[in-house]
């Protein structure tokens, strides 16, 4: 296979030329659900749309998927809009209406609930998987989309007129006015085009299973602060409209590498044991769990979020710790600011190669993502110092804030994109 290239040199057009208005890679969460926005558009229905991608997605399995996400109320209304969120629902969801934080090293805690700004929940735990696979359902309901799959790219060329040019492992030339990369943390084409990243490990390995407690989750989402590191509890429900007590719950164990790398080594029932004593065994006892995995955690950032004719969104863009869930809704935010200034060009008549499109993005999306990680690290380095006068600051700062109900309303909106 060769290997990647870019290149400013504009390649001889062939029979196997392909023409669209706009290309995507990647068709994951973001991308897919920037294509959808597009196609539905009333102002972008004279675009033509294709999306790349090398794998097709995996279909939701009985068993829960490991990998979940926590969708806010705006990303909610992204994927409503496209016309997805009631077929989500309906599939597998878990609307949550609590959440518990507290700190391992003391007695701070923080709840928060949903009538405090009255609404029925703060968000939803939906699996990866479930999304997805109605995202790529709807992808091939439009006919203003061409999905191409399974293709990856080989080659990507920037022309004088600010187009690109994409040759695909088969040959076939692809040529867009805007080139969309959604191609994850790794982003090929970020790479091709010499985006510099400022990037660094967070010596964490994040571990994701299922499991199921003795008792109920009660509908809310825990975490706990620990010395090595947070762990999350986030509610499922095998069916959105049955109201009965569930047992089940995707985890999120963000530790210290070495000791994430020991907690992998344990047989389940010994997993399970340091799994509900870490929790304080809030649940009851754990008593089942699924298929274990692992991965290092590592803050990314690209410098730039575009270039002549090519924009990052998601992923591509920037990733982020995910103690507080906020890594999708952040790309979901970042195809809802680049779907508007595409819109915005469709009504006005501009061509998608107009610089001034993707300068907008980028101004309203960077600097809210930069304000997010470094809310985050702040998070991080407050729970991760163990000095005894930075455990009474958290401990005594969470204790005020959580008897403070108007700060901690403004809290929940700003969580919930309100």
């Amino acid at each position: 296979m060769s290997q990647p290239q870019a290149s400013t040199s504009e390649p001889v057009q062939t029979a196997s030329s392909l023409t669209f208005d706009v290309v995507i890679v990647g068709a994951g969460l973001v991308g897919a659900t920037m294509a959808c926005a597009l196609a539905g558009s009333d102002h972008c229905k004279n675009l033509s749309v294709a999306i790349i991608e090398a794998y097709a997605p995996a279909s939701p399995a009985e068993e829960y998927d490991p990998r979940v996400v926590a969708l806010t109320q705006a990303s909610q209304q992204l994927l409503n809009s496209v016309g997805v969120w009631n077929d989500v629902v309906m599939k597998r969801a878990c609307a949550y209406t609590n959440m518990d934080v507290w700190d391992a090293d003391g007695t701070g805690q923080i709840q928060f609930d949903c009538r405090d700004v009255q609404q029925n929940y703060l968000g939803h735990i939906v699996e990866n998987s479930v999304i997805t696979q109605l995202l790529w359902e709807r992808l091939q309901e439009l006919p203003q989309i061409t999905l191409l799959h399974p293709a990856a790219l080989t080659e990507l060329h920037n022309n004088s007129d600010g187009s690109c040019h994409i040759t695909l492992e088969d040959g076939r030339l692809i040529t867009s006015q805007l080139l969309v990369a959604a191609d994850g943390a790794n982003s090929k084409i970020r790479q091709l085009l010499g985006i510099e990243t400022r990037e660094w490990d967070y010596g964490h390995n994040a571990i994701v299973t299922t499991v199921k407690t003795q008792n109920p989750h009660q509908f809310t989402a825990w975490q706990r602060f620990l010395s090595t590191g947070p762990l999350a509890f986030l509610p499922l429900q095998r069916d959105a409209n049955a109201h009965r007590e569930e047992f089940y719950s995707s985890i999120v164990w963000s530790a210290e590498s070495d000791y994430a790398n020991h907690l992998m080594t344990l047989t389940d029932s010994e997993f399970m044991a340091c799994l509900g004593e870490a929790f304080e065994y809030k649940l009851g006892p754990v008593t089942e769990v699924a298929k274990r995995y692992s991965f290092p955690l590592r803050q990314r950032h690209a410098i730039d979020y575009i270039q002549a004719g090519v924009v990052l969104i998601g992923d591509a863009a920037h990733t982020i710790h995910p103690l507080a869930g906020q890594g999708v809704n952040l790309g979901f935010l970042d195809v809802q600011a680049l779907f508007t200034e595409i819109e915005r060009a469709c009504e006005r008549d501009l061509p998608l190669t107009e610089p001034s499109i993707l300068r907008r993005y980028q101004r309203n999306r960077k600097s809210d993502n930069l304000g997010m990680m470094s809310v985050m690290e702040g998070f991080k380095a407050l729970f991760a110092g163990n000095d005894l006068p930075v455990r009474w600051l958290r401990n005594e700062g969470m204790r005020r804030l959580n008897n403070i109900s108007l700060l901690k309303s403004a809290i929940i909106k700003q969580a919930m994109g309100l």
